[in-house]
C-alpha cells in the first residue's frame, strides 16, 4: 500500500504562496493583453510573417483575428483557457498562458482562416515568436 502524504501546516502555507503566485501571474498577463490589445496582435501578426511561419494573403485580417483572439483570451473563463491550451502545454515548460493561448489559436485556428496560405515551423518555434512579441508587452 502506497504511502499517505500529509503535507505539514508549514508545507501546505508555502505550496498555497506558490500557487497563489501563480494564478496572479496568469491573471496580470491577462489583464496586461488586455491593455495592450491593438500594438501587441499587430506586432505578432508581423512577426509571424516576417518569420515566414504564417504565409497569408492579407497581413490586415491576420492582424484582426489576432486581436479577435486576444479579446476572447480576456473575457474567457479559466476553464476555457485551460482546455484550449491543454494540447500545447508540453511545447516549453512553465510557459506564458497568453503565448500559450495565442499559440494555440494560430495553429487550430488560424490554419483554416481563407487568408491563410499555410503555417510552417513547429508548434515551438511558433509559440517562441509569439513569446518574444508577448514579453516586449506584458513585462
Amino acid at each position: 500500500m502506497g504511502k499517505v502524504f500529509r503535507p505539514s501546516s508549514g508545507e501546505a502555507k508555502i505550496l498555497s504562496r506558490i500557487e497563489s503566485s501563480k494564478e496572479y501571474a496568469r491573471r496580470k498577463g491577462i489583464e496586461r493583453a488586455r491593455d495592450h490589445i491593438e500594438p501587441l496582435s499587430n506586432a505578432i501578426a508581423m512577426k509571424l510573417v516576417e518569420s515566414n511561419l504564417v504565409e497569408t494573403t492579407n497581413k490586415n485580417i491576420l492582424e484582426e483575428e489576432i486581436t479577435q483572439c486576444i479579446k476572447k483570451l480576456s473575457y474567457d473563463e479559466d476553464f476555457d483557457i485551460d482546455y484550449k491550451i491543454a494540447p500545447f502545454r508540453h511545447i516549453i515548460p512553465n510557459p506564458n498562458v497568453v503565448s500559450l493561448y495565442i499559440t494555440a489559436f494560430v495553429i487550430e485556428n488560424l490554419i483554416n482562416h481563407k487568408v491563410v496560405v499555410d503555417i510552417f515551423g513547429s508548434d515551438e518555434e511558433i509559440y517562441l515568436c509569439i513569446n518574444r512579441q508577448v514579453v516586449k508587452f506584458l513585462a
